[in-house]
Parts: C-alpha cells; structure tokens; sequence
C-alpha cells in the first residue's frame, strides 16, 4: 500500500512499476543520438544524447543494487530523505543521502561503473527524484546482478547487499 502522497505523485505523474524496484516513468529522451560507431565498447548500439525519468521510492520497497553503462545523475524532487547505496569500480561503499535537509544533497552523481541501489529510511515514506542518464538510457545498458553473486563479489557488505537485492 502506497503512502497517500506517494499514490498521488504515481497517479499524478501516471508513473509505472521499474524493474529494479519503485515506480517510474520516462520524461525525456532527446531527439537527437549519437551513432554506436562513436560510443564507447560497452554499448551495444546508438544511443540517445540524453534521457530523464521520474523515479518514486517507498519505504516499503527499494531499488536494487544494479549496474547501468553512463553515468547517472539523481536530483531530489519532494518527499523524505533517500539513500543512494553506492559501490564504486574499486568495491569501496559510500551511502548518499539526497534530500531538502541540509545534511543532504538535492543532487549526485553515481559515476559509470558503479553498482547502486536506493532505499527511502524510515520513518520516512516516500521520495520523488529524477534520473538523468547520459548517453540516454536503454534496458539493454542495464545490469541487475543476482544476491548471489553480489556476496561473492563483495562478502565485507552482506548486509546490504542482501538488504537491496530480491
């Protein structure tokens, strides 16, 4: 059950169930590309100059730990105080709390390579954020390791790992 602001903004903003967790829905994608020949070798095919979403987040649900190709930008848009769960490419762990409270950020960037995952603490209920990938975003960018492999891949952090991941 949605928190009654949190089922306002979905409703609102017609966002729809993410894969990894939360609710989602994409609010830009430009028009414009760049061809596969000009990217770098980890992506599979042209992408878009850059996209945008709206992200929502409960209490009750977090976004899994997952891998994306481009670097992410995260901006704080209303609601409690999230945590971006952030492994860098070397495995060292940095939580970042982005909120309107001034021990928070209203922005980050979680650079490429980094495995990361988002929860709202409680008491808080709900966080409405946007995402801003760049190159644009496509699934096929989209890595979501399993909670086994990620125990493998960092067994000092167990508890977080097994904390955001399904």
């Amino acid at each position: 059950m949605l928190p009654p602001q949190a089922r306002q903004w979905v409703d609102r903003l017609g966002l729809i169930p993410h894969p990894e967790g939360g609710f989602y829905r994409e609010t830009y994608r430009a028009d414009e590309g760049i061809p596969h020949r000009a990217l770098p070798g980890r992506f599979s095919g042209d992408r878009a100059f850059s996209t945008a979403i709206y992200f929502l987040l409960t209490s009750e649900n977090f976004s899994a730990l997952h891998r994306i190709h481009q670097d992410e930008v995260w901006h704080h848009y209303d609601g409690d105080t999230l945590t971006v769960h952030v492994f860098d490419a070397e495995g060292t762990y940095r939580p970042i709390r982005l909120g309107k409270d001034l021990a928070s950020s209203p922005q980050t960037v979680v650079r490429v390579g980094a495995l990361f995952g988002a929860s709202v603490e409680p008491p808080g209920e709900y966080a409405l954020v946007g995402c801003t990938v760049a190159p644009g975003f496509d699934f096929a960018d989209f890595r979501l390791p399993t909670r086994a492999a990620l125990l493998a891949e960092y067994p000092g952090h167990a508890a977080i790992v097994t904390r955001l991941t399904r």
